[in-house]
C-alpha cells in the first residue's frame, strides 16, 4: 500500500498545486475585476495602487496563475506565501492571536500551502517539468550531434 501512495505523489501534489493556485489567482481575480463577489463579497474592487490591497490581489492574481500553471512554481510560491504572511501579521494578527478569531485563515492556509510548494516543487502536471524534460532531450540530441574533440 505505501509503495503504490509513494508512486503516486507527484499526481497528488500536481493536483493539490493546480487547486491551490486556482483558488489563490479566484482571490486575486475577485479583488481586482469584481468577480466571484468581488473584494468584499458584494462585486466591489480594490482601487488600483492602493497599499496593501491592490499589490497583495496582484500577487494572488499572478502567483495564483504560475503556480496553477507549474510555471516558476518555486519563486511564484515563494513570494506568494511571504505575501500571505504580511497579510495575516500586518492585517488579521494585530485583531486577535488566533485566526479563527481575526478572519485571517486563508492568509495562514495559503500561506503556509504555498510554502509547501516552494519545497516540494510543482510536482507531476506542471510546465516546469515539462520545460526540464524537453531541455534534457534537447541536450541529448545536441551532445549526439557535436563533434568528438580527439
Amino acid at each position: 500500500m505505501t509503495g503504490r501512495l509513494n508512486s503516486a505523489q507527484p499526481y497528488a501534489l500536481g493536483l493539490f498545486r493546480i487547486v491551490i493556485g486556482l483558488l489563490f489567482a479566484c482571490h486575486g481575480a475577485a479583488s481586482l475585476f469584481g468577480v466571484l463577489g468581488g473584494a468584499g463579497g458584494d462585486g466591489s474592487t480594490i482601487d488600483a495602487g492602493t497599499w496593501p490591497g491592490w499589490y497583495a490581489a496582484v500577487i494572488q492574481l499572478v502567483g495564483g496563475g504560475l503556480v496553477l500553471l507549474g510555471l516558476g512554481t518555486r519563486a511564484a510560491a515563494f513570494i506568494s506565501s511571504g505575501s500571505m504572511a504580511y497579510a495575516y501579521f500586518k492585517v488579521h494578527q494585530p485583531e486577535a492571536l488566533w485566526p479563527m478569531e481575526n478572519g485571517g485563515e486563508a492568509s495562514a492556509m495559503f500561506c503556509w500551502a504555498m510554502l509547501l510548494l516552494v519545497f516540494t516543487g510543482s510536482g507531476a502536471f506542471g510546465l516546469d517539468r515539462l520545460i526540464a524534460a524537453r531541455g534534457a532531450s534537447g541536450d541529448d540530441k545536441a551532445s549526439e550531434r557535436a563533434p568528438v574533440a580527439a
